[in-house]
This record gives C-alpha cells, structure tokens and sequence, in this order.
C-alpha cells in the first residue's frame, strides 16, 4: 500500500481541475462591456478610452491583446498564462481599464465624514486663485486644532459640502480621487479611543476601552 503523501500527490495528478486555474487571473480572464457613449482606440502601448467626461489612456503590455467579441464587449488576453509576470499584470491592468470606462462615463465619488465636537468643513474660494495650479477653491475645516485646516482643492477634483459634517469628493480617475481623500483624511485620522476623525466611505475602526488605574 502507498504512504498516504503519495496518494494525495497521485490523486492530485489526475485531477480534471487541479491545473485549469493554477494559471489563469479570475479578475484579467473576465469580459468589460462598455456603454456606446465610449470610444476605444488601441495604439501601439496603450488603450485610449473616450468618453462623455474626457479622456483617459491605459498603458498596455507588448503580450496583450484586446479581443472583441461583439461591438461592446472586449475581453483582454495576454500571450503566455505560465509567465507570472504576465498573469500579475494582467488583472491589474484589465481593472485599470475597466476603471477607465467607468471614470469617462459616470465618474467616481466618495463621501467623507467629519467626526468629532466642533468639527466642521466648508467649502470657499481660495485667494489664490489658480496660481498654484489649483481649481480656485479650498476645503476650510475645524478638526479641534487651534486653527483652521485650509487643503487647495486640485483642478480634477470636484468637492461639494452638503452639510458640515461631510464631504462629497469626484473625479473621472479612482487612483487620483483615493490619493486627494486620504491627503484631506491625513489631517485627523480616525482615532481607536474616542472614535474621532475623518472617516472615508463605509471606513470603521475598532474602539479600545480605555485601561482604568
């Protein structure tokens, strides 16, 4: 009789499934459909994605192919799916893409809250313009300090404050909108004993209980 070590790895070895998915990217292998409203152009290193809110292009791989299987679904195929490097690059750039489609399309917003007595943001025109390459306007928050937060709002970024305890940020591109929210979020981050700070989205922490003496 075989040691039961040689008969896991002989019934692994006639496995149906064992090797289908050891190379394949569940996320690069999956199809985008994108809406009419959006126009593709493959170039020689990138895909351009056109829109009804602007332009975006995503670099692209030598070993990448974009396949059409109708006019509004294309499915992105990389040449060798033993080579890790292909397979590591492949999900990320089919999200890139598809981020692309979404951001040119409907945009991204993220909400963010202000938690904590007294704090409060509001939304004013900054006096210095767009000298500094800003959009003209400036978040003023009260976040418990002795001044006032003052963060020039970039020309990409669309800010809207509906009440003073919140924060609705938007932009085309998600890499951009996350680095700008985690820049304002910098400023108090969410602490685990009081539960103050500024919270992105659906973003919980954990409260401690305080060690009494």
């Amino acid at each position: 009789m075989l040691p039961r070590s040689q008969l896991a790895r002989a019934f692994r070895s006639f496995s149906s499934t064992a090797c289908n998915h050891a190379h394949v990217s569940n996320i690069g292998k999956k199809p985008i459909t994108f809406p009419e409203t959006v126009r593709l152009m493959r170039l020689k290193n990138s895909v351009t994605v056109i829109g009804p809110l602007g332009t975006a292009t995503v670099p692209l791989e030598h070993y990448m192919h974009l396949v059409f299987d109708n006019p509004n679904t294309f499915t992105l195929n990389i040449e060798d799916t033993e080579v890790k490097k292909q397979r590591e690059m492949w999900g990320l750039t089919r999200t890139l893409i598809n981020n692309a489609i979404v951001g040119m399309t409907e945009g991204f917003n993220v909400p963010l809250y202000l938690v904590g007595v007294g704090y409060r943001a509001a939304l004013e025109e900054d006096p210095r313009g767009t000298e500094d390459g800003g959009s003209g306007q400036r978040l003023n928050m009260k976040l418990g300090y002795s001044h006032s937060v003052l963060v020039p709002i970039p020309p990409h970024i669309k800010a809207e404050v509906p009440i003073p305890t919140k924060i609705i940020l938007s932009c085309t591109d998600k890499e951009k909108l996350g680095l700008f929210a985690a820049r304002v979020r910098k400023w108090r981050k969410p602490e685990p004993y009081k539960g103050k700070g500024i919270f992105i989205g659906k973003e919980q922490i954990r409260i401690k209980n305080v060690k009494k003496k």
